[in-house]
This record gives structure tokens, C-alpha cells and sequence, in this order.
């Protein structure tokens, strides 16, 4: 999977403009506060439909009324024309011309990994961050997944106005409750099950990525669910999530919401069963979450029988040289990358010469 063209109309900083991308290593140079990161959140947008950074009213170039991004992508020698119009209140979404509806139809139909500086909240932010990561990586990979947390989070939003109902009336009707639960439950199961074998996948590579680009730590992640399951056979998570729920029933309706359930879900990064949060430094934190990213390529190839596009913001800041060049040989040739630097100078001349360069200044682009 590739992204061959780019086109912007009043995003961010840009009027307009279009970007051609080369099939590997795309390097974007520039001063910082010039618009480079802008690029790689406009691919972002267009494969995801919103942007980790911000809302999309503050997409739009400022006095004007919309804002629209054009991709050219191409999978397993098959063009799509992808489009994102955003408004202040609105977005519209094509695929080929065509109005989309429904985000599962749309997501995964370009599929990125995206590093950028923020990327440290990761591991220092709240648990919901987390979460909302995993959620947009295996709903990349499998559609099945997009479709199923919606409906749970549907669920979960009437269940948790039936609580509070419960908790002023009595006489409110259990057997409807009991309905909520357990439709609840057959999509938790899924949500479990596919977070657990996608963190079992990660594990299988990151330690020796993490030591090849960093150091000689063993680098593990722990899944932390809010329910402990004895096994992830479904017969079992079935029961010991009705357990849980009986069990905390009174519980639950006195604050008014679920307690329990794939919503309160978290994992955490372990250096030598250690954990990073508390004990590793900003230099080891940062190229842990550099190598989480990097774990998660062959699991695309893997579930979609190709490579996502993967999106570096300023990935060398905290890398030396010998670093930077390690990390160089996972963007080679058979995964196309776009990365963003203010100095090309430590790079091995010989990727250079293999790179496409884009010089940015001031909202203009060129290719050099």
C-alpha cells in the first residue's frame, strides 16, 4: 500500500498544494513551525478522518469555510481516489467520487502507522489514550473489529442510562437490563479477544527491535484489562464477565455507569519487568513507542496482505547517529515512508541518494 499523490486545499497552512511520493523513502526537510508536520497529519486525516492533534474546525486554513484533502493510493496494483472534505460541522467522505457513509466502509482503505513527539503520552498519559490506539490500529486490520466496538459502545451508552434509572426506580425492568448486559458481553468478547492476540503479536518482535535501535533492555507490553480472565476461551470469558457483572450490579448503579468492560481497559511497556512509566527515561520511553510502531508493520502485512504507509515526525530528535541508522534500515525499500527532519546531514548519503527530498518553507513545498 502506497500513497502516490497528495493534494491539499486550505489545510492548515496551505492553499493549495500537491506532493507526488515515491514508492520508499520520502524525507520532508524543513524549520520547525513551517508546515512539514502538517503534511504527514494530512495523510493521517485522510486515511483515519480525524487527526490525533486537534479538531477539525482547526484543520481549515484560517478565514475560510472548508478544508479538503485528495489522496491517490495504491493497493496490490489497484488505484483509489480518496477524498475528505471537512467543514466546520460536517465532513464528507469519497471513495472514488463516491459518497461514503459509513467509516467501516471507509477506514483501511489507506492504513498508517504514524510516530510523532506527542506519541510520549503513550506511556505518560491516561489510560483512554491507550486504548484509543489499539482502537485505531485493529480497526485498520479488521473491519469485523470497527464494526463490533461500535455497537458496544452503543450498548454501553444505554446500558449506563438504564443504570442510573435502576438506581431511582426499582421497580425499573431487570429483564431488560439483563438483555443489555448480555448483548454487551458477545461484543466484549471479540474486543478482548483480538486486543489480547494483537499485543501477543506485538510481543513476538519488539524486544529485538527495541534492542537494535536503543539498547540491550528486554522490552515487553502487558495487557491489563479490567476483568482478569482465567482463559480467553469464549465459554469462559462469557461466564466470568456475567460473574462480574452480577457481582457489581448495586455497585454500578450507585455511580451511575459500567464499571467493568473493554472501556476501562489499559497496557503498560515493561524494560526488563520494569515499568517504563515510572522507571525509564524520556530517551528510553520514546524509542519504546518507536518500536511498538515498528512491531505492528508485519501485522498488517499479515491480516491485509500489505504494508501500511508509516508517517515519522522528527523520529531522529532523540536518536544518535548510529541510532538513526539502525532505525533507517525498517524504512527501506519494501514499505513506503514519510518522514519529516530539520537536518538531512547525519543521514547516510547512500539512502539520500534513494530518498525523495521536499524542501518546506513557509507554506511552499519543493521537491529537490
Amino acid at each position: 500500500m502506497r500513497i502516490k499523490r497528495l493534494s491539499l486545499t486550505q489545510f492548515r497552512n496551505y492553499k493549495r498544494l500537491q506532493l507526488d511520493f515515491s514508492e520508499s523513502l520520502n524525507i520532508i526537510i524543513g524549520e520547525n513551525a513551517v508546515g512539514k508536520t502538517n503534511i504527514l497529519e494530512a495523510i493521517e486525516v485522510l486515511a483515519l478522518t480525524k487527526s490525533h492533534r486537534t479538531n477539525d474546525k482547526n484543520l481549515i486554513l484560517e478565514n475560510k469555510s472548508l478544508a479538503r484533502i485528495k489522496g491517490v493510493v495504491v493497493v496490490d496494483k489497484i488505484v483509489r481516489n480518496l477524498e475528505i472534505e471537512l467543514q466546520e460541522d460536517s465532513k464528507k467522505i469519497k471513495i472514488n467520487s463516491t459518497a461514503i457513509a459509513k467509516l467501516s466502509d471507509y477506514i483501511a482503505s489507506l492504513n498508517v502507522i504514524v510516530f510523532s513527539p506527542d506519541d510520549i503520552e503513550i506511556i505518560k498519559g491516561s489510560p483512554s489514550i491507550r486504548r484509543n490506539l489499539l482502537n485505531v490500529e485493529l480497526s485498520q486490520i479488521s473491519k469485523q473489529y470497527l464494526v463490533v466496538y461500535n455497537q458496544f459502545n452503543k450498548l454501553l451508552k444505554t446500558r449506563n442510562e438504564y443504570l442510573k434509572i435502576l438506581y431511582t426506580n426499582h421497580l425499573a425492568d431487570q429483564d431488560y437490563f439483563q438483555i443489555l448486559t448480555e448483548k454487551m458481553i458477545e461484543k466484549e468478547i471479540l474486543i478482548y479477544t483480538m486486543r489480547k492476540q494483537y499485543i501477543d503479536k506485538i510481543n513476538e518482535s519488539i524486544a529485538p527491535i527495541f534492542q537494535d535501535i536503543h539498547s540491550d533492555f528486554s522490552l515487553q507490553i502487558h495487557y491489563e484489562p479490567s476483568v482478569v480472565f482465567s482463559s480467553y476461551e469464549e465459554d469462559v470469558m462469557k461466564e466470568e464477565l456475567k460473574k462480574v457483572y452480577q457481582k457489581n450490579q448495586q455497585k454500578e448503579q450507585s455511580y451511575g455507569m459500567t464499571l467493568y468492560g473493554p472501556h476501562r481497559d489499559d497496557f503498560s511497556m515493561y524494560l526488563d519487568e520494569k515499568n517504563l512509566k515510572i522507571y525509564g527515561s524520556q530517551g528510553q520511553q520514546k524509542a519504546a513507542i518507536l518500536a511498538y510502531k515498528l512491531a505492528c508493520i508485519p501485522i498488517f502485512l499479515e491480516k491485509t496482505g500489505t504494508k501500511p504507509v508509516l508517517l515519522l515526525d522528527d523520529v531522529f530528535s532523540e536518536l544518535d547517529v548510529k541510532k538513526q541508522n539502525k532505525l533507517l534500515k525498517y524504512i527501506g525499500k519494501d514499505i513506503q515512508s514519510i518522514l519529516t527532519t530539520t537536518d538531512v546531514k547525519q543521514i547516510r548519503k547512500s539512502l539520500l541518494e534513494q530518498a525523495t527530498i521536499f524542501q518546506v518553507a513557509s507554506g511552499t513545498v519543493e521537491r529537490k
